[in-house]
């Protein structure tokens, strides 16, 4: 059953990409074998946003090239979106813009790959699963995965383990 998945690599510090959209940051963070390939196989669509898709312009990039499918920008300019193959400006409700996203998953994942978009989509109501990966390194600036000031909080359910509402532990030191 395909779900909608809100799935980004963030900074300890909370942040998805550095300042303008930067992901130089990754460089040298591994991550578990096999686990892109498990995004890849099991992603039918993404959704995303137009300031990520300006900074980096390119579908085949998706999980480093393993995932190919319909990429879909949500803007509200979409007569200024520079054209690309397999890529599908939106300009529309961003409820309309999920049920677009499924439908062309086939059943399989629709990933959310923007922290606005999926902020929209947790108050709503229209996000199934959460996953995060925490890379080890403190940026201090940049991108934010959820940033709602003034807004309550949003309480979450560890989806694996035996007490679902747990702290998870992270260890790390200075490198």
């Amino acid at each position: 059953m395909s779900k909608v998945l809100w799935h980004f690599t963030m900074s300890l510090d909370g942040f998805v990409a550095g300042p303008d959209h930067s992901m130089g940051w990754l460089a040298g963070v591994t991550s578990d074998p096999g686990l892109i390939e498990e995004y890849a196989s099991t992603t039918g669509a993404v959704l995303g946003g137009r300031n990520g898709w300006d900074a980096y312009p390119d579908a085949s990039t998706i999980y480093g090239g393993a995932w190919q499918g319909p990429l879909f920008v949500l803007t509200h300019h979409p007569e200024d979106a520079q054209p690309a193959e397999g890529v599908t400006f939106l300009s529309c409700d961003v409820a309309e813009a999920v049920r677009i996203g499924l439908e062309a998953a086939g059943g399989k994942n629709l990933e959310v790959f923007s922290p606005t978009i999926g902020r929209q989509l947790l108050e709503r109501g229209l996000i199934d699963e959460i996953d995060l990966h925490v890379a080890p390194v403190l940026l201090g600036d940049g991108i934010r995965l959820f940033d709602n000031p003034g807004g309550a909080p949003v309480r979450l359910a560890l989806r694996d383990g035996d007490d679902r509402s747990a702290t998870v532990t992270l260890r790390y030191r200075p490198a």
